[in-house]
């Protein structure tokens, strides 16, 4: 039985998300990596962030693997559960932003109707997409998790760009090419990109 819920009703907070940027001195936004599994969203999204850190900046890495183990430990990789998950993480990340944080998101996401939803749950200039292309031949000769050779002989199946489908983002707001350039470049693109937008102090 579904439970009710007209009885729930939003609870404004004495501190705003203004307050909380304008203290932190920066503003709060998701920065959403995207892009096949070993393209380096999760390598780009921590060396971002450490160099957030050294700036002095608010931030935090929400990463695919990680929140696995937790909050949404228990969903496997359908496209239910792959929907649910960055359902779920849209709305964690959205509270990130209204904490006031730099939140850095690293996840497949391979749906665009799925980034699209959390793309719709901040305002305008709230959620940058970053593509992090890197060509399939060059994600499966990584394989840093060894999920590709598995997915090659049977072992697995709906993973990303073998048996299930990856839609390539449309509009992002940025391309990194990470089979290209290192992963300084690619931060240093990154921080190019933020200061141009007017996002980083």
């Amino acid at each position: 039985m579904k439970q009710e819920t007209n009885h729930i009703v939003w609870h404004e907070t004495a501190v705003k998300k203004e307050d909380r940027q304008e203290r932190n001195r920066h503003g709060s936004y998701i920065l959403w990596f995207t892009g096949l599994s070993g393209a380096g969203k999760s390598t780009l999204a921590n060396a971002l962030e450490h160099h957030l850190f050294k700036q002095g900046l608010n931030s935090y890495v929400l990463d695919g693997d990680n929140v696995r183990h937790g909050l949404n430990q228990g969903l496997g990789f359908s496209e239910d559960d792959r929907k649910e998950n960055i359902r779920r993480i849209g709305e964690v990340a959205k509270l990130f932003v209204d904490a006031g944080l730099i939140v850095c998101t690293a996840f497949i996401s391979p749906f665009a109707e799925d980034r699209n939803r959390v793309r719709a749950l901040v305002q305008k200039d709230e959620f940058i997409e970053i593509y992090v292309r890197c060509p399939l031949e060059a994600c499966e000769d990584r394989d840093p998790k060894g999920l590709y050779r598995k997915a090659r002989t049977g072992e697995i199946s709906n993973l990303t760009g073998i048996s299930s489908p990856y839609e390539e983002p449309l509009h992002p707001e940025l391309v990194i090419d990470s089979d290209q350039d290192s992963i300084e470049v690619c931060v240093d693109k990154i921080i190019a990109f933020l200061k141009e937008r007017n996002l980083l102090p």
